[in-house]
This record gives C-alpha cells, sequence and structure tokens, in this order.
C-alpha cells in the first residue's frame, strides 16, 4: 500500500487508512476472504465480539504467522466491546477473550462498541425478555473510559477509542480522558456523511473510520428498511464517475472517503471485489467530482444502522445515537 494510505493516530500509530470489515462473515467464507484480502495486501483488519467470528480471524492470523508470510508488526487489529459487556467491571474480562479467540498478545485498537449497555447473561451477547425486548442495563461512559485506559497500561492495547457514540457522549468523555480518544468509528457513506461529527472529531484530534462505506443490504435486510436507501453503488451519479474514470462504483465510493483521510473498512467477501477494492492508491478524484457526490448527502435520513433491530432500544434514555 502507497505512502498516502495510513492516517496517524495521536498514539503514534500508522492505521492503514484501508482496512478489511468482517461483519457479518463467518465460517469457511470469511477464511477464503481473509486469505484474499492479505494476499491482497490488506493489513488492518476490524471485527467485534459481537461478530462472533474473531475465533476464525485467529485461526487464519495464526496460520499465516506461521507461514512466515507476516509478523504481528505488521498488521493492525481492531475490535470492540460488546454491548452486554458495558461495564467497567467487565472491560478487562471481554477483552482477554477477545485475545485469546484472535490468538494475540495485544490488540492495536480496542473500541467500545456502543454507547449502551445490555444486562449480563453469561455467554450470552443478546440477552432478550419475554416480549422479545432487548434487556437494557445501565452504564456510566466515563467509568468504562477509565477502564478502557486500564487495558492500555495494561499493554493489552495500544489505543482505544469509540464507536457509534455522537457528540455529546464523546464529549464527556474528552472532559475526563487522561489518554487519547484515538479513533470513532460510525456509519459514513455518500448518502449519510455524518459532516458535524467528522467536523468535531478532526477538532479534536479523533480519527474517523467509516463502516458501511458501500452502504450495507445486511443491515437493509436486518431492519427492513427499503433497498434504495443502500443502493449507492447504482446511482447514476457514481455510475457515471466511475465511467469517466473507468473504475467500479465501489472503487469511488471508497475513494470518496479516503481522499478526506477518513479511514474506511469496506466488507465483501469475493475475492475479485476485495482485491479491487485496495486499488486506491495511485489516482485521485477531481474536485468537481467531490463535489458532486458530497451533494449525494441525505443527512439524517440516509442513516441505515439505527439499531431498530433491537427491539426496545428506543426506551434508552440517549436514543436515538
Amino acid at each position: 500500500m502507497a505512502s498516502n494510505s495510513s492516517v496517524l493516530l495521536p498514539t503514534g500509530q500508522a492505521m492503514p487508512i484501508l482496512g478489511f470489515g468482517t461483519w457479518n462473515a463467518s465460517g469457511e467464507e470469511l477464511e477464503i476472504a481473509l486469505d484474499a484480502a492479505l494476499e491482497a495486501g490488506y493489513r488492518h483488519i476490524d471485527t467485534a465480539t459481537a461478530y462472533e467470528n474473531e475465533h476464525i480471524i485467529g485461526n487464519v492470523l495464526q496460520k499465516w504467522f506461521d507461514s512466515g508470510k507476516i509478523k504481528r508488526s505488521d498488521l493492525f487489529i481492531v475490535t470492540k466491546v460488546p454491548c452486554c459487556g458495558n461495564r467497567a467491571k467487565d472491560i478487562e474480562k471481554w477483552i482477554k477473550k477477545s485475545l485469546k479467540n484472535l490468538k494475540l498478545k495485544y490488540l492495536d485498537l480496542y473500541l467500545v462498541h456502543v454507547p449502551f449497555a445490555l444486562e449480563d447473561d453469561g455467554e450470552n451477547l443478546y440477552p432478550f425478555n419475554e416480549n422479545g425486548e432487548i434487556r437494557m442495563d445501565v452504564t456510566d461512559h466515563l467509568e468504562i473510559w477509565s477502564a478502557m485506559e486500564r487495558q492500555v497500561l495494561e499493554k493489552r492495547t495500544k489505543a482505544i477509542g469509540l464507536s457509534n457514540f455522537n457528540i455529546g457522549q464523546i464529549q464527556k468523555i474528552l472532559d475526563i480522558a487522561e489518554l487519547p480518544v484515538s479513533n470513532l468509528q460510525i456509519e459514513l457513506h455518500v448518502y449519510f456523511q455524518q459532516k458535524e461529527l467528522v467536523k468535531f472529531c478532526q477538532e479534536n484530534d479523533i480519527r474517523v473510520t467509516a463502516y458501511s462505506p458501500l452502504g450495507s443490504r445486511g443491515f437493509v435486510k436486518k431492519i427492513g428498511k427499503e433497498d434504495t436507501i443502500s443502493n449507492l453503488l447504482e446511482n447514476p451519479i457514481v455510475l457515471k464517475i466511475a465511467e469517466e474514470y473507468k473504475k467500479t462504483p465501489a472503487q469511488i465510493l471508497l475513494k470518496h472517503i479516503v481522499q478526506k483521510g477518513i479511514i474506511t473498512i469496506p466488507k465483501s467477501t469475493t475475492p475479485t471485489r476485495i482485491k479491487e477494492n485496495i486499488q486506491l492508491f495511485d489516482w485521485e478524484l477531481q474536485v468537481g467530482d467531490i463535489d458532486k457526490l458530497n451533494a449525494l448527502d441525505m443527512g439524517e435520513s440516509g442513516r441505515i444502522c439505527d439499531f431498530s433491530f433491537f427491539k426496545g432500544i428506543e426506551k434508552h434514555p440517549e436514543y436515538p445515537f
């Protein structure tokens, strides 16, 4: 990957600006896809306890380490605290589980996955009541952040950050943080560009990672939204620009993000697309085309992931996130 292909975190780490997303991927399909990603040059792998695939990723990484093709220091590995672990006393337990599953001694970045907590129900990541509603628990973001900071001091992770937090929630943490909030991972794509939140992060030295950069049919299927919201790849303006540059629509959408210095983690299990998605670093979008893509922003109505797949989440005092 080229010299313009990483972003410097406040910790001094170089985080590859293009990562390999693994949400909604598991089993042999994920093994094949991750092999293809590593062969193509991806060195940033994003996962989460909630994805229930850390053990598969760990097995693939171990195979690559044993082969001598890569070293641990070549990789940037990100995972996240599950929402059922969002209590200060549970952070250490869950990061240790992630490290064991991933077969690693340390993470490069550990994120608080969501700004709400679910009840502790043993190994059950998603506790529901008899009405099918998610069982939420009280959480204290400030206590959780202090517990996250301890994971850095204990050398279980090199950096820490947040995911799906809004400006107000982030600011409360910034007010008490002793270690930097290195990264915020959020839904971000051409229909939902989150300009105010990105600007806030830039002003506060927080790097942004965009998930669902190509939309997400997986989310749409899960929450029942019309597929027109997520069908970014067939937008006429995106298609026209792709034709002019002789690139794929996915490459145009990803370049629109990374050219702004925003990290992104597209997910694909198709080896040809995995290979195409990383081919972003020897060309640039012209200003006029960036402006056309900027104009596709739909604001809040372009959001796909509103966590409504958790029945009862709207009762949370800080909803929507």
